[in-house]
């Protein structure tokens, strides 16, 4: 069972990623769930919510794009209709059947291309897909969220009586209006509406000569608004059609949410399903920003994350145009435990988060960003101690507050934990505090759990070299401006470089002389020794760049050279093709001169005209019939083959003249008499050796390593023998 605090959920910042989540979610109850969102506690349910986003991420780069899941929330019809005899109100309708069309396209995708996306098909494959709620509402409620005339016949013919009364109303009320402009009784305006009914303007001293019922007058008290007479009996009966039809509108809504009401589990799982979906949408999305993937997830109790980014870090480095630099790390059963030391401000707590993170993401069911041939395994618990944890409230200083600390990764450390602890037994006498600090890592290493610790104490740096399953680790300064390199090297401590930081930021160097006196002469060596060897170490990665470089451009050559070859080879089989052709004629040639010969000595011209016959034949019986536009395309081949050869040729005519003229010219220095002990090297070689021993033409060449035997033709002379 996976067990993860609230405090190590702070400490990795693991909050900041959902805040993150939470904003690119389309609705407001997905937001609330990316909000909540905590590390799975059993497995299955895990790989399951790791395959479902890895799925959904995938549709970003293939043509089944998943449908739309955006809707608006029916928490509140929910309720409603949960409480017998309510009714809901029409434009609760349109959402209840917009939810139900949006769920029922994204079953439908879903069971369509169940190949692409299992996972996503299976959570869906509980949920019934059906017709029913959308036809129901669409029978009463039009596109527009307004009741349809044809609900019910009543609410017809209501409406059609609404209609007919509305057309005397506008009808009497025209008669009136010519009437009374007509006789002067009107006001410029001439009408108005006044509780939503429609009256005349009727100037103050004639209101008493129009017949109707005054509804109001203007503020200055010079206008009457007085609806006629003669409308005022169809305005009533309009209010009492409209009374009757607002009553028969709540009884077709009444009905229509009894109808509804026995769909009400489907509706919570429709939404409870599609605000799921919003929260793996959402989830893609952000692994979409941080290149994330779904590492192996394996049984082996192996981590290795190999070129891990920070999240958050990658994030603000990209808004701001910033590189973020990756690392990679490695735990397993024989090397459990990491001990990161170093200087300030090199990046160690972030490399420590780094790795928390990455993995209580994963838990919880996120894509991480790492490379794809990465791999972990699940922790049941992730304790970590990051940062200046005092607390004012329990009068705890940081060190009490370390050790209530401990004590607690002393009850729940085991071989199923990580321990992540940012500047390890700070807080207190460095000799006691170091003391402890070693104490309580040699118990978590006994426990067989894993984890990573930063440190400035040497003696917590020597422990980590003598215990068989733990290793250092150092992050990389560079020699020479003492800037980080935000690179985590392992199987080596880091030296903290104390004093050289000091002399650089201007500290004067009589003082750091006499403060190196202050301390043991031992602990001094040891940190030099340490600076020391991680400048060797930057050394050795500027050279492992510089070969990885060397090695790019070996390939990219031999890339260039096996094309070569390629065109070399198609040349020499064009040649060959050439000469073959050649030849041939070469022999024909050979045999037309015999015949010749042979007539020149008999003069008989029927053998002759025979002889010549029979080759002809001969060769013809090889020839191929070929169409006018191969034999053309085969002589243009041809006759560009022989200007090729003909071009070699001439070059190699030339440098022959040339060696032919250099030979003649060069003036033969007589070669020197080797003897034994002479230092010698071949012609073609770098490597110097002597010679040991001469016979017949062979010379022995001690080379120191090893010896050789070579013909002291191949001899070069260097150095005459030492006497």
């Amino acid at each position: 069972m996976i067990s993860i605090t609230e405090k190590t959920l702070q400490d990795l910042q693991f909050p900041t990623v959902l805040e993150t989540i939470a904003a690119i979610c389309n609705t407001e109850i997905g937001k609330q769930k990316a909000l909540q969102i905590t590390p799975f506690k059993e497995q299955d349910i895990l790989m399951d919510a790791l395959l479902q986003t890895s799925e959904y991420l995938s549709s970003y780069e293939n043509n089944n794009a998943i449908p739309n899941h955006g809707f608006d929330a029916i928490t509140h019809e929910i309720k409603f209709l949960a409480i017998e005899d309510s009714f809901l109100e029409v434009g609760s309708f349109r959402k209840i059947a917009s939810i139900s069309e949006t769920s029922n396209t994204l079953l439908q995708f879903l069971k369509k291309f169940e190949e692409y996306y299992p996972k996503l098909h299976a959570k869906s494959s509980a949920l019934e897909l059906t017709k029913v709620i959308i036809n129901q509402i669409e029978n009463v409620v039009d596109k527009y969220g307004e009741i349809k005339d044809n609900a019910s016949s009543d609410l017809l013919d209501i409406r059609r009586n609404m209609n007919s009364v509305r057309g005397k109303v506008n009808q009497s009320f025209g008669v009136a209006l010519t009437h009374y402009n007509s006789v002067g009784y009107l006001d410029e305006i001439k009408e108005s509406f006044v509780q939503n009914r429609r009256v005349l303007a009727v100037l103050a001293m004639y209101r008493r000569k129009v017949k109707g019922s005054i509804l109001g007058s203007s503020k200055t008290g010079s206008i009457a608004y007085i609806e006629p007479e003669t409308t005022l009996q169809y305005s009533r009966e309009l209010s009492n059609l409209e009374y009757e039809e607002k009553e028969e509108i709540t009884r077709i809504l009444k009905q229509l949410t009894n109808d509804i009401r026995p769909f009400l589990p489907l509706l919570i799982q429709y939404q409870d399903f599609l605000s799921d979906i919003d929260v793996i949408a959402a989830k893609a999305k952000y692994a979409q920003r941080i290149k994330g993937i779904l590492p192996k997830i394996n049984d082996q109790r192996k981590l290795y994350f190999k070129e891990a980014f920070h999240p958050i870090l990658l994030l603000n480095n990209n808004s701001k145009n910033e590189i973020t630099h990756p690392q990679t790390f490695e735990l397993h059963q024989e090397k459990r435990i990491i001990v990161i030391s170093g200087p300030n401000a090199g990046g160690k707590t972030i490399s420590l988060k780094t790795v928390g993170l990455l993995q209580l993401m994963l838990q919880s069911g996120m894509l991480i960003p790492v490379h794809e041939r990465s791999e972990t395994f699940l922790f049941d618990r992730i304790l970590t101690d990051i940062g200046d944890n005092q607390s004012i409230e329990n009068h705890l200083s940081t060190y009490s507050y370390r050790l209530k600390n401990m004590n607690y990764f002393l009850k729940k450390c085991n071989k199923k934990t990580m321990f992540l602890i940012d500047e390890f037994g700070t807080g207190s006498d460095p000799e006691l505090g170091g003391a402890l600090a070693e104490i309580f890592l040699e118990e978590f290493y006994h426990r067989e759990a894993f984890g990573i610790i930063t440190t400035h104490y040497s003696n917590l740096k020597i422990l980590a070299n003598e215990l068989p399953f733990a290793i250092n680790a150092n992050m990389l300064f560079d020699e020479k401006s003492l800037e980080p390199i935000y690179k985590l090297v392992l199987g080596q401590a880091g030296s903290s470089f104390t004093f050289e930081v000091a002399q650089k930021n201007g500290i004067p160097f009589g003082l750091i002389n006499r403060a190196k006196k202050k301390i043991e002469v031992g602990k001094v060596r040891f940190d030099k020794t340490i600076a020391n060897l991680q400048k060797e170490r930057s050394k050795m990665e500027k050279t492992s760049q510089t070969l990885k470089e060397e090695e790019s451009k070996a390939r990219e050559e031999g890339k260039k050279m096996e094309s070569i070859n390629v065109k070399i080879k198609q040349k020499l089989e064009s040649y060959q093709e050439l000469y073959d052709s050649n030849q041939r004629l070469i022999y024909m040639g050979q045999k037309v001169d015999d015949i010749a010969e042979k007539y020149f000595n008999s003069k008989n011209k029927k053998e002759l005209m025979g002889e010549l016959l029979k080759i002809v034949e001969i060769e013809n019986s090889k020839r191929k019939k070929a169409t006018a536009k191969e034999t053309k395309i085969k002589e243009v081949q041809k006759k560009e083959i022989i200007k090729e050869v003909t071009v070699q040729v001439e070059k190699i005519r030339t440098e022959k003249k040339e060696k032919k003229l250099k030979a003649n010219t060069v003036i033969i220095k007589p070669k020197p008499v080797l003897k034994v002990g002479d230092r010698v090297r071949m012609f073609d070689g770098k490597a110097i050796g002597s010679i040991d021993k001469i016979e017949k033409n062979k010379a022995t060449v001690n080379y120191g390593v090893f010896t050789s035997t070579v013909s002291l033709d191949v001899l070069e002379f260097v150095e005459p023998t030492k006497k």
